[in-house]
């Protein structure tokens, strides 16, 4: 079993930056591919960024250019840093494991969760 805490969300205006970060812990060792989900108000859960155990990345198009996965398999951590900000960021943002080795944007995908962070942008 693996557990996920993630820390670092809060409220920002448009334009500012946060830095979402996940530790895992249990066996971590063992964790593939490792990213972030989120949800809206009213809306579905959505894929936003993953990174593999090799640092290969991909991100939904919406935060292609704004946000960075990054990840620390020896402090068994994964990052996301979220600059120039919008409203429609604003979600609980979810971090995400698998014990497979390839990656996917499909949130049944992914074993492990952790509890969620929240992430509010006001303009």
């Amino acid at each position: 079993q693996v557990q996920l805490v993630e820390s670092g969300g809060g409220s920002v205006q448009a334009g500012d930056s946060l830095r979402l970060d996940c530790q895992a812990s249990g066996r971590a060792d063992k964790l593939g591919t490792m990213g972030w989900f989120r949800q809206g108000p009213g809306e579905e859960r959505e894929f936003v960024a993953h990174i593999s155990r090799w640092d290969s990345t991909y991100y939904t198009d919406s935060v292609q250019g704004r946000f960075t996965i990054s990840r620390d398999n020896a402090k068994s951590t994964v990052s996301l840093q979220m600059n120039a900000l919008k409203p429609e960021d604003t979600a609980i943002y979810y971090c995400v494991g698998s014990m497979k080795m390839y990656a996917s944007t499909s949130r049944f995908e992914y074993d492990y969760w952790g509890q969620g962070t929240q992430v509010t942008v006001s303009s």
